[in-house]
C-alpha cells in the first residue's frame, strides 16, 4: 500500500489503499507541506461536477478571538512537527475538470505600501529555493496563514488576490480544512516578517474549499480560500493590493512559487521563492511539478505565471501542495481548472 506522509501533526488514517496503475507496484510516499496535520487522499466517490464550493462561516466573536490569539510570540512558536507516516488512499483521484481559459488582472492597493521595490535587477531563474530579495508587490500580497488544528498552533502560506469583495485570500485546501474539521483561529498576515504583522492580522469571516477536497481530500483539488473581515474599517486589497489569477491555462509553464517554509532548514521567518519550468506529474496526481526545496509551512503559497520580477506581480495559477518523499526537492501544486475557478468565484462574491 502506498505510504502518504504529511509535514504536521501525526494523524492515523485507517483506510484501505489501492493503486490501480501497474507502474506503481512499489510503495510511494508523499510529503505534505502543512505544519500540523496529515494528507488524506481520495476516499470514495468524488462529488458531482455541479457540487457547490463548501463554505464554513466564522462568527464575529470567533474573528476577534483569532486576532487576539495570534500574538507575535504565538506566531513565532507556530513551528512544524516531525515527518510522520500515514496510510491513505492514493489512487490518482479525479482529474481536474477543464473549462475555457480565463485570467484576472492584478490590482494595486488604494495607497502606496511599504517594502515595495521596483528596480531590483534579475533574480535567479531557475531557482530551487532562496530568499526573495526583490521586493515588489508580492512581498505585500503574500503572507503567512496561522490557525489552530487539533489543539495545536500551526502555519501555512497564502496570498491576497483581486476580488469583487477586496477580501479574498487563496491558499491550499489542507490549510483551511483537514481530517473532517475546519481550522479555527484562522488569520492571514500579509507581509509577515520576523514575527511582525505590518499590515495587521486579518481574521477569516469564512473559509472555503473545493467540494472534492472537502468530501475526500482529493490531492488534485487541494485548493482553499478565505474571505477576511475588514480591519480598522479597511478592506484587504485596498491595503496590500491583489495578485491576478489564471484558470485552465495548461501545463508546462514558466512559474514562480513563494512561501514561508518553517521546517528545517527554514524557520518560517523568511520569504522564500522557487522558479522554473513546470511539468505535469506523471505519477499519482494531475498537478504541476517544479524543482523546489521549500518545506512545511509553505503550503498554500502562490505559484505565478506571467510573473514580472520588477513589479512583483503575476497570475496565481497554483499553490504549494505536496511532495513525494523520494523527490524531496520537487514541489507539486494543483491544476487550477473549473472547480478552482468556482471556488474563487464563490469566495469573491461572498
Amino acid at each position: 500500500m502506498p505510504r502518504v506522509v504529511r509535514i504536521p501533526r501525526p494523524v492515523r488514517i485507517p483506510r484501505p489503499v489501492r493503486i490501480p496503475r501497474p507502474v506503481l507496484g512499489a510503495l510511494v510516499g508523499v510529503t505534505a507541506l502543512l505544519t500540523a496535520g496529515a494528507l488524506a487522499t481520495p476516499a470514495g466517490a468524488a462529488p458531482r461536477p455541479d457540487t457547490p464550493t463548501t463554505v464554513s462561516p466564522v462568527s464575529a466573536g470567533a474573528q476577534q478571538q483569532a486576532r487576539d490569539f495570534w500574538t507575535p510570540e504565538r506566531m513565532r512558536a507556530a513551528t512544524p512537527l516531525d515527518l510522520v507516516g500515514v496510510n491513505g488512499h492514493m489512487d490518482g483521484g479525479v482529474a481536474p475538470r477543464k473549462g475555457p481559459a480565463a485570467t484576472v488582472a492584478p490590482t494595486s492597493p488604494a495607497a502606496a505600501v511599504g517594502r515595495a521595490v521596483t528596480d531590483i535587477g534579475l533574480m535567479a531563474f531557475p531557482n530551487t529555493g532562496g530568499q526573495w530579495s526583490g521586493g515588489g508587490a508580492v512581498v505585500n500580497t503574500a503572507g503567512r496563514v496561522f490557525f489552530s488544528y487539533q489543539g495545536r498552533t500551526a502555519s501555512c502560506s497564502g496570498n491576497a488576490v483581486t476580488s469583487n469583495n477586496k477580501s479574498t485570500v487563496i491558499t491550499a485546501g489542507h490549510c483551511v480544512k483537514l481530517e473532517g474539521a475546519w481550522h479555527t483561529n484562522w488569520v492571514f498576515v500579509p507581509g509577515y516578517h520576523d514575527g511582525q504583522s505590518p499590515y495587521g492580522r486579518w481574521s477569516a469571516s469564512k473559509t472555503l474549499s473545493t467540494p472534492q477536497w472537502t468530501a475526500s481530500e482529493d490531492i488534485n483539488y487541494d485548493v482553499g480560500a478565505a474571505v477576511v473581515a475588514p480591519l480598522d474599517g479597511k478592506l484587504l486589497t485596498d491595503v496590500v493590493g491583489g495578485q491576478g489569477l489564471a484558470f485552465n491555462t495548461g501545463y508546462n509553464l514558466r512559474m514562480y512559487s513563494f512561501g514561508f517554509p518553517a521546517a528545517a532548514p527554514y524557520d518560517g521567518e523568511k520569504f522564500i521563492y522557487c522558479s522554473g519550468n513546470t511539468s505535469r506529474d506523471f505519477l499519482l496526481s494531475n498537478d504541476h511539478g517544479m524543482n523546489c526545496n521549500m518545506t512545511g509551512g509553505s503550503s498554500g503559497g502562490p505559484w505565478f505565471t506571467q510573473f514580472n520580477e520588477s513589479s512583483g506581480t503575476g497570475l496565481l495559477s497554483s499553490v504549494n501542495s505536496f511532495k513525494y518523499n523520494f523527490l524531496p526537492n520537487r514541489m507539486y501544486g494543483p491544476y487550477f481548472g473549473a472547480d478552482a475557478q468556482n471556488l474563487y468565484q464563490t469566495a469573491q462574491t461572498s
